[in-house]
């Protein structure tokens, strides 16, 4: 009796290992859009204009280009950044995009990579309604 319960505590104990080894090896598979180092978020609004803020994340000086586009290809803003760690504000004017799309693009010039976001804009009108009982 004391046998079995030893070969079924040390198959428990081995499977625990086996699962444990498995689940941290899968865990640790890294993927590139992860690492990037451009953060472009939005951080709220303006006298109803969205403000959009840059984040660049590098260890040494570098220059990047930065460019706006609407949905039909024509550039709204152009700019070039040199700097580390370089963080920048935007303030993009909502009445000369309507609900369309906005293509953001940042581009190192040391290592001609590029990161590209997409701005979405779409209104929503919620009408909520409720009915309570009156005491």
């Amino acid at each position: 009796m004391k046998t079995q319960n030893r070969n079924f505590a040390a198959m428990i104990i081995a499977l625990f290992v086996a699962f444990t080894l498995n689940f941290s090896t899968s865990a640790m598979a890294n993927d590139d859009k992860n690492n990037s180092t451009i953060e472009l978020k939005f951080i709220g609004t303006r006298q109803a204009q969205s403000i959009f803020q840059l984040n660049v994340a590098n260890v040494e000086t570098e220059e990047y280009a930065i460019t706006f586009r609407d949905s039909y290809g024509n550039v709204l803003y152009a700019d070039k950044l040199k700097g580390k760690n370089l963080t920048q504000k935007f303030l993009l004017n909502t009445d000369e995009i309507g609900d369309g799309t906005v293509k953001v693009e940042v581009r190192s010039r040391k290592t001609n990579k590029t990161e590209t976001f997409t701005i979405n804009r779409s209104h929503r009108f919620v009408e909520e309604t409720t009915v309570s009982r009156a005491k």
